[in-house]
């Protein structure tokens, strides 16, 4: 918080009710959900594990929620193409994550994110349940994933 935020905060901190939601919205740790920022639902959601360090996977603990990596789809490993795919990850009972100070679990929901809009045609014969894929940072595999449910209708009107 800047000087002036921090004065502008003591002033208005006599009315509990504003204090607190500027409080809220002024807090770094709060992730704001891609759906609101995009102003769309999501494109479909994934079953994730990220990899151990045994593995191959990150050598530090594991992301917070606003993580972006890529994603490459499994058998495109010749390829090396990568896209601009975002998790946003989900909490045990289904719920986006939007606290950025706590890390995300080893396994779980994440929803996904084909950040560019024009490629849907390009992604909507691939998406499909059971699809396999990966969380790629740089040429590195460090999550593997299952699409569970395709959400967007722009890919299921397509999906047979």
């Amino acid at each position: 918080m800047t000087i002036i935020d921090s004065h502008i905060f003591k002033v208005l901190s006599n009315n509990k009710d504003i204090a607190d939601k500027l409080k809220q919205e002024t807090k770094v740790n709060n992730h704001i959900p891609y759906e609101q920022v995009r102003n769309r639902e999501c494109d479909f959601i994934v079953q994730y594990r990220f990899f151990s360090e045994e593995e191959g996977g990150r050598k530090t603990a594991n992301p917070i929620q606003g993580y972006r990596s890529d994603f490459m789809y499994s058998g495109d490993e010749n390829l090396k193409q990568l896209w601009m795919i975002w998790p946003e990850f989900l909490d045990n009972e289904n719920n986006i994550i939007l606290d950025k100070s706590i890390r995300v679990s080893t396994s779980g929901k994440a929803k996904m994110w084909i950040l560019n809009e024009t490629l849907y045609e390009l992604h909507k014969d691939r998406i499909k349940i059971g699809l396999k894929g990966f969380f790629m940072e740089g040429p590195h595999k460090v999550a593997e994933c299952e699409v569970i449910q395709v959400v967007t209708l722009s890919l299921v009107n397509v999906i047979k």
